[in-house]
């Protein structure tokens, strides 16, 4: 199994999937950490002058997608998830509900941590006590 975790220090858990520079992609075999790669990711500043106004339109009410489900938003999440489709999970502090989605069609599992420290997150994956804090999404 592939868990990628995105990063910007390759130790610990970046709070934002948009922002974070790096993917750190643990390899995990018999419950054993197997291989360890870091992969450049695209993020928000790839994207910058396209015009990207998508984090004005908030939907506090529940109507229509919400924050990242537009056409572009879609996009672009799915050209970050390039570099890790080989990967079953991607680890993030936090991200926007439409990355969360994107992430889901793309066969990747998103899960939204409180650990830190990508280590002990991994550690705790393994141990099947990672929860999905799914309420930090945005």
């Amino acid at each position: 199994m592939k868990i990628a975790f995105v990063t910007d220090d390759g130790k610990t858990i970046s709070k934002h999937f948009g922002r974070a520079r790096f993917y750190e992609v643990i390899t995990v075999e018999n419950g054993q950490v197997v291989g360890r790669e870091q992969r450049e990711k695209l993020g928000h500043a790839h994207f910058a002058g396209t015009h990207d106004h998508h984090h004005e339109h908030h939907d506090h009410h529940g109507h229509g997608g919400g924050h990242g489900f537009d056409t572009t938003s879609q996009e672009r999440h799915n050209r970050m998830a390039q570099a890790i489709v080989d990967c079953q999970y991607l680890v993030a502090g936090g991200m926007g509900a439409g990355a969360y989605a994107s992430l889901q069609q793309a066969g990747i599992t998103p899960i939204v941590t409180d650990y830190s420290h990508i280590d002990e997150a991994v550690q705790a994956h393994i141990a099947g006590n990672l929860k999905n804090h799914t309420e930090y999404l945005h």
